[in-house]
């Protein structure tokens, strides 16, 4: 990959911000259930983090896609799962459709405020019946002369209590399947509009993760983004966004971990010698080492590809289902080799194992990357 000295410093002042002020409040963030977005984001904003490669006119960097790559690595380093999974919310989840599609008008209101860190924004698409299964969706935005009125709910969304607005994806027609829908920027103030519950999870506790319910909710016709109807070909392309931030995030996550289990391991003395003189160790470590690389350099011939405005679906899925897979095995490897204090919530391996479950759930399953691949490839009947 063409690193340029300015991918070395930006590395350097991202990896510099995690360690100076995301990890000392982790603990305190994860016993909260929250983390103070609107001031984290603000911060990031004026280091030029947010809306990498977005247009500056609303305050993006216009910047290449390596220095995307290397922000999701470096928040993948942080203490807790949370924050890189909210910042991959704010950045690359629920704003590509606004700025590839919207208005001046919606792009001016709510897509430069969040590029400025001024608003926290969120992408509710999941339905209590309709997680994977996209095109099960029933929340519907019906038109009321220049509104649209919208009922439904949508379930385990990401920064629902903190966010300021919504990309929605909603019926906006009777056309079943994947046909009409559009996705819809709904702000959070708006009459009918509430999070019913927030979320109690394994994982990612820092996370706010809302359940949220839409009774005749009022909008403008005009904050649909894009042309009516399309919401689901916008919807996957940025589902395939979000599941190249995922990959990119967990190779900065299995790196940090291998690291700190190889400093313990150096350190823990068991029958005279330290722990990592046992060759058993040192192989299942490389082994592990040899995977995340593989991951890694993948991850650079997805973003080399995208950068060439290739069609990274493909790519994507493959990235997505390894890389959870690969957090997993990481995760259990690091957790054993602890030992007994690694069963320990004092540990930072038992956080790191609740935290990455995730990854072979949310943004796709498993099982749906499977699926999108046995399609491109020919297998499905």
């Amino acid at each position: 990959m063409p690193f340029t000295d300015e991918h070395h410093d930006f590395r350097r002042l991202v990896r510099s911000f995690v360690v100076q002020e995301i990890d000392p409040h982790v603990e305190e963030w994860e016993a909260k259930g929250m983390m103070p977005l609107h001031d984290v984001f603000s911060q990031m904003a004026e280091l030029g983090m947010i809306g990498l490669e977005y247009d500056p006119e609303y305050g993006g960097q216009g910047a290449d896609h390596l220095f995307t790559v290397i922000l999701a690595e470096e928040f993948g380093r942080a203490a807790g799962g949370s924050i890189g999974m909210a910042l991959g919310v704010q950045a690359d989840m629920a704003t590509p459709s606004l700025h590839e599609f919207g208005s001046e008008e919606l792009k001016q209101r709510y897509l430069a405020p969040a590029l400025r860190g001024e608003m926290v924004c969120s992408i509710a698409v999941t339905e209590p019946d309709a997680g994977s299964d996209v095109a099960a969706i029933r929340t519907r935005a019906d038109s009321d002369g220049d509104e649209l009125v919208i009922n439904g709910s949508k379930m385990y969304i990401t920064n629902a209590l903190q966010a300021d607005w919504m990309c929605v994806l909603a019926r906006t027609s009777d056309e079943g399947g994947h046909h009409g829908m559009s996705q819809i920027v709904v702000p959070a103030d708006a009459p009918g509009f509430e999070v019913s519950r927030k979320l109690d999870k394994l994982g990612m506790r820092a996370s706010d993760t809302g359940l949220l319910t839409f009774s005749d909710v009022r909008v403008p016709a005009a904050n649909i983004i894009g042309t009516p109807g399309d919401g689901f070909r916008q919807q996957m392309a940025q589902f395939v966004v979000e599941r190249m931030w995922a990959a990119y995030g967990a190779v900065g996550s299995c790196e940090m971990a291998l690291d700190k289990t190889k400093g313990y391991l150096k350190e823990r003395v068991a029958f005279g010698k330290p722990l990592l003189h046992n060759q058993y160790l040192q192989y299942r470590l490389a082994e592990l080492a040899v995977e995340v690389d593989l991951l890694k350099h993948y991850n650079y011939a997805t973003a080399e590809a995208y950068s060439r405005g290739e069609d990274t679906t493909r790519f994507a899925a493959i990235a997505k289902i390894k890389a959870g897979r690969l957090l997993r095995e990481v995760a259990d490897w690091c957790l054993q080799f602890h030992g007994g204090i690694g069963y320990m919530e004092e540990t930072w391996t038992a956080r790191f194992l609740r935290d990455n479950r995730l990854m072979s759930i949310g943004g796709g399953s498993d099982e749906t990357m499977l699926q999108v691949l046995a399609r491109a490839d020919g297998y499905w009947m």
